[in-house]
């Protein structure tokens, strides 16, 4: 099997790499592949920076669709959301360099990362309510980016909005051209690189003391509810059909 993404370490800084062609779909074997790269990167304490970027046109557009039928939704969310706490939890300064489609869990997977650089025409959004679902991350963790009522309407309405937007949201750190993307990245990391490992680790522990203390047990709550509410729903199971089959989906309101 092909591997999904690609791990580089030079000096203090780490690069993970997604690359499942077309677009970057986080599957059930790219999930292992993360909290693997994610469990190794953190046991090596010369590490201080983690960089995350994707091959090709998009960054990713999400988590697979085929993972959330009912036989394996369960084990999804339980790698998918692994691979967030890992990487919400991690002590490195983590970095998304965001292009292209940034959708689902691949937006979620972003989001999750301390700074956010994104080119103004990525498309960014959790379109999830068209299958008849939501994304769980995003309903824990997104008010605290965005403000309530933004994340609701990105939440609830499903609505795409440019990487431009993303960052006058507070969704992304900053936005930049396409061709500028890889210098902020490399100009970032070396700032990062002059500092104190020690001292960026504590301080990022303390800037989310008090988010983490409600993370975890806000995204336990999103996953009873997706698990013994969402799914067993009959527009859920509809949704997830009829994108696999690539027809409109039939609402039934129950």
């Amino acid at each position: 099997m092909a591997e999904r993404l690609s791990t580089n370490i030079e000096g203090s800084v780490a690069s993970i790499t997604l690359k499942n062609p077309p677009v970057n779909v986080i599957d059930l074997a790219m999930m292992d592949e993360l909290a693997s790269a994610l469990a190794q990167i953190e046991s090596q304490s010369e590490i201080a920076i983690l960089v995350f970027r994707a091959e090709g046109k998009s960054f990713s557009a999400g988590v697979d669709v085929a993972a959330h039928t009912p036989e394996k939704v369960s084990s999804m969310l339980e790698k998918f959301h692994a691979v967030i706490r890992r990487l919400v939890a991690a002590s490195k300064i983590t970095i998304a360099g965001v292009h292209g489609n940034c959708l689902g869990g691949g937006a979620e997977l972003a989001m999750a990362c301390d700074l956010v650089f994104t080119t103004n025409n990525a498309h960014w959004g959790f379109p999830e309510i068209q299958l008849g679902c939501f994304p769980p991350v995003a309903v824990t963790a997104l008010s605290a980016l965005v403000g309530q009522k933004r994340a609701s309407e990105l939440i609830l309405t499903g609505r795409i909005i440019s990487g431009s937007e993303a960052s006058e949201i507070g969704l992304a750190t900053r936005a930049f051209t396409a061709e500028q993307l890889d210098s902020v990245l490399d100009e970032t990391v070396q700032k990062l690189c002059a500092l104190s490992p020690a001292a960026l680790a504590v301080t990022k522990k303390a800037i989310y003391a008090w988010d983490l203390m409600h993370f975890d047990k806000g995204l336990a709550r999103a996953e009873k509810i997706y698990l013994g509410e969402l799914m067993k729903t009959e527009d859920a199971q509809e949704g997830i059909r009829a994108f696999i089959e690539k027809r409109k989906p039939m609402w039934k309101g129950r």
